[in-house]
């Protein structure tokens, strides 16, 4: 069985996320999309609601299942017998960080790590700038599947 770690903090998760985890989807049999938990970022959503809201919008696939880590990803990759870390990439930006890190992983665990450019429609699309977006007013509603926008609008609110 190939598996594959889709890592992120999906606060909250958005198409362009959907996006890589589908594609994945289609080519590894099982595709573990995993919160990873960094005590030092202020998240909007716990990681037990992330976790949630990703298992409701990844019902369409099967061979998706969710978890969650803290600590370092390889560690996670190796207690799993997963063999490769799939990364969107938005920008040149992404890319000089995410090639670093795939270099340190793979010298840690030999594990590799594919990416995927992002679809041209998500290539802007960065969960932090929808909050942001969100939080002054603006309509996000095509950046987020509708139950994921109507979450963050709820929270939003209750922060009001």
């Amino acid at each position: 069985m190939t598996r594959a770690v889709t890592p992120g903090s999906y606060d909250p998760v958005t198409n362009g996320h959907l996006d890589i985890i589908e594609r994945a989807a289609h080519l590894f049999d099982e595709v573990v999309v995993a919160v990873l938990i960094n005590k030092t970022k202020r998240t909007l959503f716990s990681v037990e609601e992330r976790m949630e809201m990703l298992r409701e919008v990844c019902q369409p696939w099967p061979n998706v299942r969710v978890d969650s880590w803290h600590g370092l990803l390889v560690d996670y990759c190796r207690e799993n017998d997963i063999k490769a870390i799939v990364k969107g990439l938005r920008a040149v930006t992404d890319y000089d960080y995410e090639l670093q890190m795939a270099q340190m992983n793979h010298q840690l665990t030999g594990v590799d790590t594919l990416f995927m450019p992002a679809t041209p429609a998500y290539s802007f699309l960065a969960s932090s700038l929808v909050k942001e977006v969100a939080t002054y007013g603006g309509d996000v509603k095509t950046l987020l599947p509708a139950t994921i926008e109507q979450r963050l609008q709820q929270r939003l609110a209750e922060m009001r």
